[in-house]
């Protein structure tokens, strides 16, 4: 018997303003199932069941970028102006999470997937191919080693991240990664005052500011979630990201 995610139309309609087409469901549906499959294997993620699947895998990845595409949010100008695809990363993607959503429902940009792990990596090169995603490539690596490469560093408009160390460290793997411009999204659960305060110190040093937290709740459960937008207004010093593993151990 087949899992099936549940459709929830409505609810993607009066949460985003936007709702699945048909071949998109398909795709969710067998993302889902390659998911489950490959868990078999490997330890992808622990949340598998179709509703909980889809508020906190699918929802929960489309909601910090979803409505900046739609013309009625009040922060459509988050959005780097660019008459080119948006080039878009997510660092730390793990078992695809947001960027895989994002490349189904945003076909007009190409995303980068970054993950250290190769076995993670392998496995998303095969849901690529199963669901014919051609916008997206991956690559295996770390935040601190390609922020420092000519070719990353500053060659994205977006960097998406979630679910991945402190805020302040999140900003040290985006920011060098942005062009001036840019956005990173950090997606995170609880959100506090004092954490807004480091942020704000390590984005000063990164070229950075903080445009915008969003405090929302997840439509099935009511988890209380928070998006933070940064925006990379200048230069990051090009001894950002320090050497692999200090920002996490001495975070800015």
């Amino acid at each position: 018997m087949t899992n099936l995610l549940p459709e929830m139309a409505e609810i993607w309609q009066q949460t985003l303003n936007w709702q699945p087409t048909l071949q998109q469901q398909a795709q969710f549906q067998k993302l889902y199932e390659l998911i489950l499959e490959g868990n078999r294997q490997q330890n992808l993620t622990r949340i598998v069941e179709p509703q909980e699947f889809w508020e906190k895998h699918l929802w929960d990845s489309l909601r910090g970028i979803v409505p900046l595409l739609s013309a009625n949010f009040s922060s459509t100008s988050l959005l780097p102006y660019s008459s080119a695809p948006l080039a878009l990363i997510d660092i730390g993607t793990g078992a695809g999470f947001p960027g895989i959503p994002v490349t189904i429902t945003v076909p007009n940009c190409t995303i980068t997937l970054l993950d250290s792990t190769r076995k993670k990596i392998t496995f998303l090169d095969n849901i690529l191919t199963e669901l014919a995603l051609t916008n997206a490539k991956t690559i295996v690596g770390r935040a601190e080693e390609i922020g420092q490469h000519p070719q990353h560093r500053q060659a994205y408009d977006i960097a998406l991240i979630r679910a991945v160390g402190a805020a302040s460290v999140c900003a040290e793997y985006t920011l060098p990664l942005l062009k001036q411009g840019g956005l990173a999204i950090i997606y995170r659960g609880n959100w506090t005052k004092e954490e807004t305060t480091d942020l704000q110190n390590a984005v000063n040093q990164l070229g950075g500011v903080i445009e915008l937290i969003e405090k929302f709740t997840t439509p099935l459960s009511d988890s209380i979630r928070h998006c933070l937008y940064v925006r990379k207004v200048a230069n990051t010093p090009a001894n950002f990201p320090r050497a692999v593993g200090v920002p996490s151990q001495k975070p800015l």
